[in-house]
């Protein structure tokens, strides 16, 4: 059987919200997510027992293949489903690691496509589902590769229609550990914040054909409630969010996720485009990616 190939898709948090903190420790969340048209590849050799291999420009940044996310999905599947085919899975690597776009998720949740392929399960097969979000809270999303009202700990989600939008991404190539950016917010178990209980009764997110302005109207009246908490730990990201709002035609900029990666959305695609070439130029140790998010 020949090689089969996913892409990993860096997913973006338009917004975040965090509602409070279950007894059990675990967040509750509201966020927007869309998907951006950069991505690591994924391809799998089908046969033989589960392998992983790393190449790409930031292979070296991903540890210990036996702690991959890519392993931990295949090994819980293959818990679930008896007699799983598996094989060789090779990375090619382009996505920072712990960056706020689920560099790491997108992985598993392109391995747990490829296996669904090989195995001829369905995308909906709650085994499958069980396991994505068994491996990690944004892999369920990253699984679905498509813009999301994401809710709870990751495992709902309400499909969203965006346009396509150009922007620019940048990491200052500092890891952020988002465990460390919830200790960071201190909620304690049990804790809402105030007046997050209204969250979900005011998200009334733009119909299908909504244009960009339409979307940053709304989105401006949210936030990610991780940003300030993860520019305590790593203040560069007030550079780079700096730099981003400093760019001409920019219409929306903040963190993604639990950070260090920013994100902007422009009116234009050129305007992106020069922006991107500036920060590159100001800023030649960041990892910076202009395209479009959907």
């Amino acid at each position: 059987m020949p090689a089969l190939v996913e892409e990993g898709r860096a997913k973006v948090n338009l917004s975040l919200r965090v509602v409070g903190r279950r007894t059990d420790g675990y967040h509750d969340l509201e966020s927007v997510v869309a998907f951006a048209d950069c991505a690591d590849r994924l391809t799998l050799e089908p046969g033989g027992e589960l392998k992983l291999t790393a190449t790409g420009p930031l292979a070296a940044a991903c540890g210990d293949t036996a702690d991959n996310l890519v392993f931990k999905a295949a090994k819980l599947l293959a818990e679930a489903v008896p007699n799983l085919k598996l094989g060789a899975f090779a990375l090619d690597k382009v996505l920072p690691v712990a960056a706020g776009i689920g560099g790491g998720s997108a992985d598993a949740a392109a391995a747990l496509r490829l296996l669904a392929r090989l195995n001829n399960l369905s995308l909906d097969d709650p085994r499958l589902q069980k396991v994505a979000l068994a491996t990690g809270a944004d892999v369920p999303v990253c699984l679905l590769s498509r813009a999301c009202d994401m809710t709870g700990v990751g495992e709902q989600l309400l499909p969203l229609a965006l346009p396509s939008m150009p922007c620019v991404m940048v990491n200052p190539r500092v890891p952020v550990a988002t465990k460390d950016v919830f200790q960071a917010l201190g909620l304690r178990n049990g804790e809402l914040l105030v007046g997050a209980t209204s969250v979900f009764g005011a998200a009334a997110w733009p119909e299908e054909g909504a244009s960009i302005a339409d979307w940053v109207d709304v989105l401006e009246t949210v936030a990610n409630d991780l940003e300030a908490p993860a520019m305590r730990i790593e203040p560069v990201i007030g550079d780079v969010l700096e730099a981003l709002r400093d760019s001409a035609g920019v219409k929306l900029a903040r963190m993604s996720g639990s950070g260090a990666t920013c994100f902007a959305i422009f009116g234009e695609i050129a305007d992106a485009r020069t922006a991107a070439e500036k920060i590159r130029r100001d800023h030649p140790g960041w990892w910076v990616h202009s395209g479009t998010l959907s």
